[in-house]
């Protein structure tokens, strides 16, 4: 545990995210990364596959007694419904059908979005591209925190409080940070979600219903593969902004944990990542990395130095492109 106080703001800086220059010394060196920028039409099917997976569990668990539902709903439903969030950030960034076929990619997320419960995907890429051009930008990029959850959340028992409330803090923060006006694909995003929802309360009961919300809200919340949230940008180590993890939860998240990486080249899809890796070993071997995101949760809690504060954050200038 550190020795000093939690910061009282973050971290401003007044320079450009690292990744755009890193990115084209990379391809400078080795132009033949642009060969990995293709769809993975793997993930169709790997999305279809999660997607059935989930459909047979709402069944089976219809009838269950509370403890087993509560059960299974944080063994297996919160690990599919988070990994499902992450299979639905590879398909904001086109990755399933590829940059030409936008609009598929936009309905094919809307369909990965129905075992979570929530409308989520249309919304999240909409952020999510404002997340990348402009990673830490004041009143921009809503995985900063806001002041009150930097200020409030800075106690060990307050930090778990706030790691097992993530999903509700993603949910309001854009709406405090950067509101946007709602899109038409927005709506018909929560129509059909919210269809799905109550075709599966009418034909399976609400044990079945328990299971998709409360599995997505757990899976998102105090979970293994929540420490992602934590491990990407959350500033444990002074001057360095994106961190990648490289132990075994990638094979649950579509390598995810290449997060140095993926910023730098966003348009690659995961499951080329650590071919990225392999090439630029020289840029990616020297940096700070993870290899357990359980870790990453713990050093966190129980860390004074660190809190939702421990984030660079700069002032942004000239005209934005927003989604």
């Amino acid at each position: 545990m550190g020795n000093s106080v939690a910061r009282e703001d973050f971290e401003w800086v007044y320079t450009d995210q690292p990744h755009a220059d890193r990115r084209k010394e990379i391809l400078a060196k080795y132009p033949e990364i642009k060969s990995l920028m293709k769809p993975d039409y793997n993930l169709i099917w790997i999305v279809s596959l999660m997607v059935l997976t989930q459909l047979v569990a709402f069944y089976l668990v219809k009838d269950l007694d509370w403890k087993w539902l509560l059960f299974w709903t944080y063994a297996v439903g919160s690990c599919i419904s988070h990994s499902m969030t992450l299979a639905i950030h590879e398909i904001s960034h086109n990755s399933a059908f590829g940059n030409g076929k936008a609009m598929w990619n936009r309905c094919f997320g809307m369909f990965a979005n129905l075992p979570l419960g929530l409308p989520y995907s249309i919304s999240f890429k909409r952020y999510h591209m404002d997340h990348h051009r402009y990673l830490g930008g004041d009143g921009v990029d809503v995985d900063i925190p806001t002041d009150f959850e930097g200020w409030f959340f800075c106690t060990p028992l307050r930090k778990l409080v706030w790691i097992i409330l993530q999903p509700l803090f993603y949910t309001i923060r854009p709406l405090c940070i950067n509101p946007k006006p709602i899109t038409r694909l927005e709506i018909i995003n929560l129509v059909v979600q919210f269809s799905f929802d109550a075709l599966i309360y009418n034909t399976l009961g609400g044990k079945a219903l328990f299971y998709m919300l409360v599995g997505s809200i757990l899976g998102l919340g105090l979970h293994p593969i929540s420490g992602h949230f934590i491990a990407e940008h959350y500033m444990f180590l002074k001057g360095h902004e994106t961190y990648s993890y490289y132990g075994p939860l990638n094979y649950l998240t579509f390598n995810v944990g290449y997060h140095n990486e993926h910023h730098d080249f966003p348009s690659v899809p995961g499951k080329n990542l650590p071919l990225v890796r392999k090439i630029a070993a020289e840029y990616y071997d020297p940096l700070p990395k993870y290899n357990s995101w359980v870790k990453v949760l713990y050093d966190f809690v129980m860390d004074d130095t660190l809190s939702p504060y421990s984030r660079m954050k700069r002032k942004l200038k000239g005209d934005l492109k927003l989604e």
